[in-house]
Parts: structure tokens; sequence; C-alpha cells
């Protein structure tokens, strides 16, 4: 049995690595194929050398570009790097196109199908994500789920149950096996001068950075948050939002949100635990958050991780102004302690051991 895992983007190395590391630890044979789906140094090449991940075996370049043209990439030269690597069966991991691109190339393949965090579910069809997942799903043989809402979204779609197998969520692995690394990781130079507390934010996904009328209520909802609360929000702008804010002439009040560029994963780690809240559109960050204990407000009118919600360690805010101020004031006066839905810390164990159960 010789693995593939297939992987493209930040969340995808930061959530696999502990799959990665487990896989090592039980001597698997196993190689690492890169989509290219992130390609800048800031959202790719640091997060392999900062979990000290080996490079992976080919990286596809797939780029930017519309959904189709980079699927169609991805599944072009996915197959090729399939045959050449030998594998027999391929472990991916999210929403993105590459999630969709490694699945639907392996099965087509007749190879063996393993989806890490399968199961979410935002009930939001314009999500080009939610698309993703769901079809991911449907075509893998093996569905690692996170929690037990997982595995009932699945079972409710007619998931037979022996496919499904809870692990816990591989982000705590990720947080716990790092966050003392990331305690020493330099200071982010936008904190300079910044003194008390700051909020952290980022914004990326396609439905509020590609239209311009929500992008601006969700920048003015930030700056409100800043006023009414008198802390500074630090903003690591992902490439395609900095795009999209030149192009709409969008651009927050430099006193009251400082732009930055992306940073580390351990940097933002540490920004994440130093912050008195973080403000995001990112399923990632919401897991996080709730497992460093820093409250979290989510910049969509839904959310996948429905548990973050469930124990108090999010709210789901809307991209009002309003609604974004409110649901920040209320995070900011509740208490910081709530119990971790989402595992002990071992799901890259569990993930790797269920497979290898299964497919060898």
């Amino acid at each position: 049995m010789r693995t593939a895992v297939v992987l493209g983007t930040r969340p995808e190395i930061i959530k696999m690595s502990p799959v990665i590391r487990a896989l090592e630890a039980s001597k698997s044979d196993f190689f690492v194929v890169h989509t290219g789906q992130h390609y800048s140094y800031d959202l790719d090449r640091v997060f392999f050398e900062e979990l000290g991940l080996k490079a992976p075996l080919r990286n596809l370049g797939a780029g930017s570009g519309s959904h189709a043209e980079e699927t169609a990439k991805m599944l072009v030269g996915l197959e090729a790097a399939l045959v050449e690597g030998g594998a027999s069966g391929v472990l991916v991991e999210g929403d993105t196109n590459t999630v969709l691109a490694g699945a639907l190339a392996a099965s087509k393949m007749g190879l063996q199908v393993g989806h890490v965090e399968a199961g979410l579910r935002s009930r939001d069809r314009r999500m080009p994500e939610e698309l993703n997942r769901v079809v991911t799903d449907h075509v893998s043989d093996i569905l690692f789920a996170p929690t037990t809402v997982a595995r009932d979204n699945l079972l409710a779609e007619g998931v037979e149950r022996a496919r499904v197998k809870v692990t816990g969520n591989t982000v705590v692995d990720a947080v716990k096996q790092n966050v003392e690394l990331a305690e020493r990781s330099p200071r982010v130079k936008a904190l300079d001068g910044v003194g008390g507390g700051f909020i952290l934010a980022t914004i990326h996904r396609q439905e509020n950075v590609d239209d311009k009328k929500v992008l601006s209520r969700i920048i003015a909802g930030v700056e409100m948050v800043s006023k009414k609360t008198g802390f500074v929000v630090i903003f690591p702008a992902h490439p395609r939002t900095r795009k999209a804010m030149l192009r709409f002439g969008v651009s927050p009040d430099p006193l009251l949100v400082r732009v930055a560029d992306p940073v580390g994963y351990l940097a933002f780690l540490k920004l994440e635990r130093e912050a008195e809240a973080v403000l995001t559109d990112s399923g990632g960050v919401q897991e996080e958050t709730c497992v460093l204990g820093t409250p979290c407000v989510t910049l969509r009118d839904n959310t996948e991780r429905p548990e973050t919600v469930e124990v108090g360690a999010n709210v789901v805010a809307g991209t009002t102004p309003v609604g974004i101020v409110k649901s920040a004031e209320r995070m900011l006066a509740g208490k910081r302690k709530w119990r971790n839905p989402f595992g002990d810390g071992r799901a890259g164990e569990k993930i790797v051991r269920e497979w290898r159960r299964r497919v060898e």
C-alpha cells in the first residue's frame, strides 16, 4: 500500500501535518503531492519549513484561475503524479478545489480515497467549499469525521455507517504540537507601537471578498469594532483580499485597522492566542481559536463548525456592521472558557491507524 497525501493550501498543510507525522511514525509508505493552489512563499513554503515537513515529491503548479481552470489543471496533473508515484490510496483534507480534484482523480483511477475532516456542512450551496466537501464525501471510501455532528450529517445523506470513523479534528493535534514553538516566534511587525490588547481579523472567502458591497460592509464593521472597543485591529490580508480591496477602492482607516502581509503559521498561532478576540470568515480559524480559548466572531451568515457556537467559543455575526459590532461586544464580554469539542489531540494517529487497517 502506497499512500499519496494530496494538499494545496495553507490550511491543508497545517491540518495534514499531524497525519504526515503519524504516517512517518508508523513507517508507512507515502509521498506528498502539492497542487500549487496556494503558491506564494507566505501561504505555502513557509509552512513546510516551520512545521519541519519534507518538501512534496511533486508540486503541480496549478496556480490560480477560475474554479474550472484550477480543477482541470489539478485533475490532469494529479493523474500523472499518482501514476508516477505508484499510489494505491489517496488522503485529502477539507473542502478546497485541491480536495475535490484529489478525490475525483483517485476515485476514477480506482484508488482508495480517505477524506479527512469529512461531514462538515454549512447548508449554503452558494459556497464553492460546500459543493467541494459534499462531492468529496460521496466519492470517498473512508470518511474521517471530526465530530459526531459531522458523522450524523453523513449518515443523514445516506453514507453507510461502516465507511465513517469519528477521529477528532487534526487542528487540535496541530495546535498542541506547535503552540509552545509559536510562543518563541518573533513579534509581528504590525504590532509595533500597539499598547495593550488587539483584535485579529482575517477575510478571504469568495462570497465576502468578490462582492464590493459585502466587502465594504465587513470593513466598515471591523472599523466600528475598533472604535467601540478601543482595540487596534491587526489584519493580515490574504493576496485575494488585497487585490479586491485595490480593485474596489476599499481600504480601512489605518488608525483603526492595520493591514499587514500574511504571516507564517507559528506567528499567526501566537496572534490568535494573544488577541482579545478574532474576527474571521475562515473555518480553520474558528477551530483554532476554540482550541486556544480566544473568542471568535464569524463574518458569515452560517458556519460548518456549529460545535464552536454550541460551546460558546464562537458567534455567527453575518456581514452587516451592526451585527459584527454587537457580536464582538458579546464575545468580549463573555468568559474565555469552554469545552473543546474537537478531540484529544490524537486525531492524526487515529486516522492513520484506521486508514492502514482498512486498506492494507
